[in-house]
């Protein structure tokens, strides 16, 4: 399954691998590529109909169906295996994102045709992202796993930075026209393309594929699934830690970082940009750590983890009372930092922790808990916020420590410090 290698670096290792290069050149191009697409699709909306409504209605065509088919994903993966979701799902985007070109550089699309492509983008979104969160423990050693994960991630960051800028350059070169956002949709079909064939030439990824027990359905193979990671008490509270963290915090942030520049700092738009690079460039960093630095011992891994949870809480609680955006910006990229980090020893330990046949099942429950309660956080957050920004800033803080506290008097947080100690010295 890897390849073997004296070095010590652990990132090194990774990179040495054929499989995982191709895997990390792929999805590299096809981030980038994503990138063009989320800022084609809005742009093409307001465009056609320059209605706000409607382009509520495509993205929630979008959201709605990756978020309803994501525990099924997760089970067929299980059964394919994540290379053979993972093609499957690039074929069937590039070839809607190579329509969506042909119809607007062709002159010919309709509003129609926009909100068939995100519900249909958003449905194979569902069955794409387990496999992508599933596919790198079958490529690297366990040993490994945190420094695969954090290459992944960070390149996530990167795209993130990098296309939205490039997307705008290229649609506004053609202002007067439709022409920059017909090329941003070829450019995501050709990154769909270039992931294809790194698929294809990959040897790996291919495990388990069709272990899925003989005449299960999709449904008891998820429930299976369930009943596993619900059953191992480190696994569970690990789980819900994050879905508690992930719900308290992410909807403040995501609402509040936009409220705090535009009611109280001077610089307004450009504070906003800011703060939010602030946050991006922090995970960024927390990533490279976490897949560089070695992982301390049992008691180490459980002061850390709640020492950044509860500074997570902490920090969030005073945002709103600073005025400064440079005050501010150190402080969201501390927090940044913070999540990276904890996020690549927290998804890592996890994926060490599930058996890889049911790999794609728990790591679907696992997304569908972080980006399926977002909407429900952003919309608690909004309604909080237009009362008072302190206040929701407080609460949110305030619940995220409260929920550390509650964690640290879990004895499966010591077996979660224990075993992920145990799996670094081994």
């Amino acid at each position: 399954m890897t390849e073997p290698s004296a070095r010590p670096n652990p990132m090194r290792r990774v990179i040495a691998l054929r499989d995982f290069r191709l895997l990390f050149g792929g999805t590299s191009l096809s981030l980038l590529g994503d990138q063009f697409a989320l800022i084609a699709t809005p742009w093409l909306v307001l465009q056609l109909t320059g209605d706000p409504l409607k382009l509520g209605i495509v993205l929630a065509l979008e959201g709605l169906p990756r978020a309803a088919f994501m525990l099924i994903g997760g089970a067929i993966t299980d059964r394919l295996s994540p290379r053979r979701m993972m093609l499957v799902a690039d074929t069937i985007r590039l070839g809607l994102t190579a329509l969506m070109a042909v119809a607007v550089l062709g002159g010919a699309v309709e509003l129609w045709m926009l909100y068939a492509f995100s519900l249909a983008f958003g449905l194979v979104a569902g069955f794409a992202v387990p496999a992508e969160n599933s596919i790198v423990p079958m490529l690297v050693q366990s040993d490994d796993l945190q420094a695969g994960n954090a290459l992944i991630m960070g390149i996530t960051q990167i795209a993130g930075f990098v296309g939205p800028t490039l997307a705008g350059i290229v649609i506004g070169a053609y202002a007067s026209s439709l022409t920059g956002v017909g090329l941003a949709f070829a450019i995501d079909a050709a990154s769909f393309a270039v992931s294809a064939g790194c698929l294809v030439l990959m040897r790996g990824g291919g495990l388990p594929g069709a272990q899925g027990r003989a005449g299960e359905g999709i449904f008891a193979a998820i429930g299976a699934a369930f009943r596993y990671l619900w059953q191992d008490e480190a696994l569970r509270l690990m789980f819900l830690l994050l879905a508690a963290i992930n719900f308290l915090l992410i909807g403040p942030l995501l609402i509040g970082i936009p409220l705090l520049a535009k009611e109280r700092l001077p610089e307004g738009a450009v504070a906003f940009g800011t703060l939010m690079a602030a946050f991006s460039a922090g995970n960024l960093v927390g990533f490279i750590l976490a897949g560089s630095l070695p992982r301390p011992g049992g008691r180490g891994i459980k002061a850390i983890l709640l020492t950044l949870l509860f500074g997570f809480g902490a920090m969030v609680d005073v945002l709103g009372y600073i005025g400064s955006t440079l005050d501010d910006f150190v402080l969201l990229a501390a927090l940044g930092l913070g999540n990276g980090y904890v996020a690549i020893l927290l998804f890592t330990w996890m994926q060490n922790r599930t058996p890889k046949e049911m790999l794609g099942r728990v790591m679907s429950f696992l997304m569908f808990a972080n980006t399926g309660l977002v909407p429900l956080s952003q919309a608690l957050s909004g309604g909080l916020g237009r009362y008072s920004l302190d206040a929701m800033f407080v609460t949110a803080g305030g619940l995220a420590v409260l929920v550390t506290l509650w964690a640290a008097t879990r004895p499966a947080l010591t077996v979660f410090a224990e075993s992920l100690a145990a799996g670094a010295e081994g």
